[in-house]
C-alpha cells in the first residue's frame, strides 16, 4: 500500500515538474470532471495545474466532462493558449478577462450561452473559436478586441453581431455559418483586414452596401443557404474588384498544385 502511494506521488510530482519545465498542460481525454485545486473523486484532477501560476502558458482540456472553469483560473496569468473543447461547460467565469497575455482561446463543442462583458479585456487575444455552443449573442465589449484575427461563432443561435465588431481592426477571418443571422452591421465595413466572410445557412437578406468596396482584402464571401440573390450581389459597389481579388486567390491556389475535392473549387458565392 505504502510502496503504490509512493509511486502515485512521484508520478504527479514528476509530471508537475514536466508541466512547469514546459509550460505546456495537456491533458486530453482524461474524463475530468471539475478544474478545482482538490479534488476527492478524480485522482487525475488538475489540482496541480492552479498551483503552477505563473509556470503555465498552454492549457489544453480537450474531451473532458467539464462543466464550468473556476473563478481559480485567473492564478494562470501567463497563459497564451486556453483549449476548452468538447466539454459541457454552460458557463465562463468573470475574472477570465484577466488573463492579459492570453492569445487562443478555443471553446468549440460546449454549452455556453453567453460570454462575460469582462471578454473584452483580454486585449491580446488573436484567435477565439466558440462554434458549436448555445451562444445568443456577442458581448458589445468584443469590439475591444483589436488584435484579434480569427472569430469561429459557427453554429450558435446567434441573430445579429455588435456594431463594436467592426472595432476589431486586426480581424482576416469570420466564421459564422448555421446561425440566425440576418444582416451584418454597417461597422463590419470597417474591417480593412478582412479577407474571408462565411454566412452559410443564415437569414441574410442583404449585406451593407459599401462591403465589397470599402473591405479591399476581401477575397471570399460565403453565403450559401441564404435568402440573398445574386443579381443584387453582382450590382453591389466594388463587385468587379473582389471578382478579381477572389480569381487571383484561386489562380494562386491552382498554379500551386492544390488539391481539388471531387466538387471542385469552392468559389465562396454560391448564392
Amino acid at each position: 500500500m505504502g510502496c503504490c502511494t509512493s509511486k502515485s506521488a512521484d508520478s504527479k510530482a514528476s509530471r508537475a515538474a514536466r508541466w512547469r519545465s514546459t509550460g505546456i498542460v495537456a491533458l486530453r481525454d482524461s474524463k475530468l470532471k471539475a478544474l478545482i485545486k482538490f479534488s476527492l473523486f478524480n485522482t487525475d484532477g488538475l489540482y496541480e495545474v492552479l498551483d503552477l501560476e505563473r509556470s503555465v502558458r498552454t492549457l489544453d482540456l480537450t474531451n473532458n466532462k467539464l462543466v464550468d472553469v473556476p473563478t481559480e483560473i485567473n492564478k494562470l496569468i501567463n497563459l497564451q493558449r486556453l483549449v476548452l473543447t468538447e466539454n459541457v461547460i454552460e458557463r465562463l467565469p468573470m475574472n477570465l478577462g484577466k488573463l492579459q497575455y492570453l492569445k487562443v482561446m478555443a471553446l468549440d463543442g460546449n454549452r455556453i450561452t453567453t460570454l462575460p462583458d469582462e471578454f473584452g479585456q483580454l486585449v491580446k487575444l488573436e484567435k477565439l473559436s466558440i462554434s458549436r455552443n448555445l451562444l445568443l449573442n456577442l458581448p458589445e465589449t468584443i469590439g475591444s478586441l483589436r488584435n484579434l484575427m480569427l472569430l469561429d461563432v459557427s453554429n450558435n443561435k446567434i441573430k445579429f453581431l455588435p456594431e463594436s465588431i467592426g472595432s476589431c481592426f486586426s480581424l482576416e477571418e469570420i466564421q459564422a455559418n448555421e446561425n440566425s443571422i440576418e444582416e451584418l452591421p454597417l461597422s463590419v465595413c470597417n474591417l480593412v483586414h478582412l479577407k474571408s466572410l462565411s454566412l452559410d445557412n443564415n437569414k441574410v437578406k442583404q449585406i451593407p452596401p459599401n462591403l465589397l468596396k470599402d473591405c479591399k482584402s476581401l477575397q471570399n464571401i460565403s453565403l450559401h443557404g441564404n435568402p440573398i440573390s445574386m443579381d443584387d450581389f453582382q450590382q453591389m459597389e466594388g463587385f468587379e474588384d473582389f471578382e478579381g481579388r477572389r480569381k487571383r486567390k484561386f489562380d494562386k491556389l491552382i498554379d500551386s498544385n492544390v488539391m481539388i475535392n471531387s466538387k471542385g473549387l469552392d468559389e465562396g458565392v454560391d448564392l
